[in-house]
């Protein structure tokens, strides 16, 4: 993954509590991976409730941050996040903007 920032990232105001969630009872690993954690594939291990929903809450700063699911070694937009930006790689990350 391209690890530069999104250009409409900031790092500006307070930090809040957001949560990511993707719906994958049959993966044995999930991880949530964006500009947010320089697209590190390993940073941020989701966990998994007792009805296959992957969860992770992160603190973020307001702002514009692109982010995929790495599931199973396999790279998922998030369903649920209709908001989607082109990648250098011929497909598109998901948009999660923090206010």
């Amino acid at each position: 993954m391209d690890k530069n920032k999104s250009s409409k990232e900031r790092k500006t105001g307070k930090k809040r509590m957001v949560n990511f969630q993707f719906q994958a009872p049959e993966a044995d690993s999930v991880f949530l991976v964006g500009s947010f954690n320089d697209w590190d594939s390993n940073a941020k291990p989701m966990k998994k409730d007792s009805e296959g929903i992957w969860n992770k809450k992160i603190k973020l700063s307001p702002g514009t941050y692109e982010y995929l699911f790495y599931v199973d070694d396999r790279w998922e937009n998030d369903p649920n996040e209709m908001a989607l930006i082109e990648n250098p790689f011929g497909t598109a990350n998901n948009l999660r903007v923090v206010n």
